[in-house]
Parts: structure tokens; C-alpha cells; sequence
């Protein structure tokens, strides 16, 4: 395993990140397809072993389990020193007030929580799961900085949000001397490009690397067209907002297929191997819930696609909803809520945003 420096930071990672979505307690909430600790360890253990030391979870997955299941995997397979640990904050964690968001309140409160189900004394990096519309920026970023000073937490993320919001961060950031996000985990992939307009760029130009959440698009580039996995049938919501252009998606994934035969390859090896093509992209991460998931990522790396390769690839694209705006309006935070069982009321601007508990389509990767 290669590693490389991320972003413009000191800090080595694989250029491999395993996603830790699918880790922990399934009976806990959301995911419910989570493996389990048995299944988390074993994948976790493989990846290791592989030279990965890159994962990414959150307080939200599986209601914490997902956090307590990594942090147990890593103590047994690694050593800490040489592992990044990420996990993010922000979504709802329990219903009333205070119980999601990035007020400085939440942070100092949500910090101690990730820290005490990771058994560790420090986060390598610690993401902002969405944008808070109900926060002012100053506050939220104000608290960060502390937490790294405090020795809590080494760098700094960001993830999913419109880019005119990352860019008032970083510049807010830089205009107070506070710790700047050194990434940005966002939604991209063959059937989901329109972080090219603008973000993309903007990490370029601003020396920030990209962790690409959803790299297969939840498997859809890893299988024919139509193929069904016991994930996906229970994740029906996010389908909606790709009817539009479903036709599109069906002659990307056969120039996928297409490539990956005349190649002897894995259609998985494919899809990531066009995203390491992207200089800003670090590291895709893939929610491996099979030891084969790993090695077909392994395998990627090692894959340097001809431009005319890429451009078969690329040529059936059509612009579509950009998922990573959807996720980051006040409507898809209050239903968030909902998806994971919490009652929340929000008031702005004299306006209620409720989420009241049940399915509502919306996920938080």
C-alpha cells in the first residue's frame, strides 16, 4: 500500500478509505443492514491487514454502534498511531432540543461521545456531517478550532453542502486564523457529477481533498442494470430522484460493463478507477460489507483507464438533481430526524420544520 499526504496536510492516509456505514448493531437504527459486530470485525480485520488505515463512521450510524464496533476492531487489528480514525457530527442523536446540529453545545457534547464509543483520546479527523442553516458559521467553526486545540481532534472536515457554504467557511476560517477543513466528503461518482461545476474546483484551487462517499452509487455501478442487493431493495427512497435520467444511468453502467470485459476486470474496479483519475479525489470510500469489496478497491488502484476509455465512460452523462444540495436544504436535515425514530421542531424565520418519526427517503451517508 502506497500512501499519500492529504491534502495539503502532514497526515498519511490509504488511498482507501473503508466506510464504517455498514458496521455495528442493525437493531440499534439506521442502517438496518449493518453487519453486526462479528461481520464489522472481520472486514475491519482484512482491511488492516490489507494496509488500509484510513476509516470513516459517524455518531450516527447505527445509533453509535457503528463508532463502539470500530473503535474495539482497531484496538485489537492496528496500532493507533498509525491509523486515521474519522467520524462525523451533526445529524440527530436523540429527540428534544439540543439534540443534533453544529451549535458549539452540540460539538463540545458530541465530541466526548465519539471519543468515549471509540475508546480513544483523539479524533484524526472530524468531519461536519452537513451544513447547520440554523447556526451561524462563526459559532460552529469557533468551537471546532477549540476542539482541535484542546488535542481532541488533529484536522478538520467538511461534508455535503452547497459550495458558496464551504467557501464562506474556509474564508471565515482563514479570516480568524481558525484550523481550516483540509477535505470535503461529498457525493461523486459516473451517474453523479455535478460537483464538477463548482466544488470540485473550488478544493482545487483551495488545496482540499475530496472523500468520495457513494463511489458505486450504493452498487449500481458494480452490477448490470436492474440487479437487485439486499441493501438495495431495503433503500428504495433515494431511486426517485433518479427517474429522470434512468436512461442515461443504464448506458453508463453498459459502458461500465463494457470496459470492465474487454479489461478481465470487476465492473467495482472500473467505477473507482475513472474517480482516481481526479487529482483532488483522495480516497473513495467504500462501504465494504465483504472482504471482496476491499479487493476490487485494492485492485482499483492499480487501473489507469486510456482517455478514450474515459470518455466512453463519461459520453451518456446528462445533468441531474445534485444529491449533495438535496441533502443539505433545512427539509432533508428535519426529515433526517425522522429516519432515524427522533421527534425534532425546528423554528426559522417564524416557520416550523418538523420531523416526526417514520420513513421519509432521506439518508445520511
Amino acid at each position: 500500500m502506497q500512501y499519500i499526504k492529504l491534502g495539503h496536510s502532514g497526515l498519511e492516509v490509504s488511498p482507501v478509505c473503508i466506510g464504517c456505514m455498514g458496521f455495528g448493531d442493525p437493531l440499534s437504527g439506521y442502517p438496518g443492514w449493518a453487519l453486526g459486530e462479528d461481520g464489522s470485525r472481520l472486514v475491519i480485520r482484512h482491511a488492516i491487514e490489507a494496509g488500509i488505515n484510513f476509516f470513516d463512521t459517524a455518531n450516527l450510524y447505527s445509533h453509535g454502534t457503528s463508532e463502539e464496533s470500530v473503535g474495539r476492531a482497531l484496538k485489537d487489528y492496528a496500532t493507533r498511531e498509525n491509523v486515521v480514525i474519522a467520524t462525523k457530527l451533526g445529524a440527530p442523536m436523540r429527540s428534544g432540543p439540543n439534540s443534533f446540529g453544529l451549535s458549539r453545545k452540540a460539538i463540545m457534547t458530541e465530541i466526548d461521545h465519539s471519543l468515549r464509543r471509540l475508546g480513544t483520546d483523539y479524533i484524526d479527523l472530524y468531519q461536519i456531517h452537513r451544513a447547520d442553516p440554523f447556526t451561524l458559521w462563526e459559532e460552529t467553526l469557533e468551537a471546532l478550532h477549540d476542539l482541535v486545540k484542546m488535542g481532541k481532534v488533529r484536522y478538520l472536515g467538511a461534508s455535503t453542502m452547497r459550495t458558496w457554504q464551504f467557501a464562506k467557511a474556509l474564508h471565515l476560517q482563514k479570516e480568524h486564523g481558525w484550523a481550516r477543513f483540509i477535505t470535503m466528503q461529498h457525493n461523486y461518482n459516473l451517474i453523479a457529477r455535478e460537483e464538477e461545476n463548482e466544488m470540485i474546483p473550488l478544493c482545487a484551487d483551495e488545496g482540499i481533498q475530496t472523500m468520495v462517499f457513494s463511489p458505486l452509487s450504493r452498487g449500481v455501478l458494480a452490477r448490470p442494470w436492474g440487479a437487485q442487493t439486499a441493501r438495495s431493495a431495503t433503500e428504495t427512497g433515494a431511486a426517485q430522484y433518479f427517474q429522470a435520467t434512468a436512461a442515461a444511468d443504464q448506458k453508463i453502467v453498459a459502458a461500465i460493463g463494457q470496459v470492465a470485459e474487454e479489461r478481465g476486470v470487476s465492473r467495482a474496479e472500473i467505477s473507482l478507477a475513472w474517480l482516481y483519475r481526479n487529482p483532488v479525489v483522495a480516497a473513495p470510500i467504500v462501504g465494504a460489507l465483504k472482504t471482496s469489496h476491499i479487493d476490487d478497491a485494492i485492485k482499483a488502484l492499480s487501473i489507469k483507464l486510456s482517455d478514450e476509455e474515459a470518455a466512453r465512460l463519461e459520453a451518456a452523462y446528462t445533468p441531474r438533481i445534485d444529491v449533495n444540495v438535496r441533502n443539505s436544504d433545512p427539509k432533508s436535515i428535519a426529515c433526517m430526524a425522522a429516519t432515524v425514530g427522533h421527534e425534532v421542531a425546528i423554528q426559522v424565520g417564524g416557520s416550523e420544520l418538523n420531523g416526526a418519526r417514520g420513513p421519509c427517503g432521506v439518508a445520511w451517508a
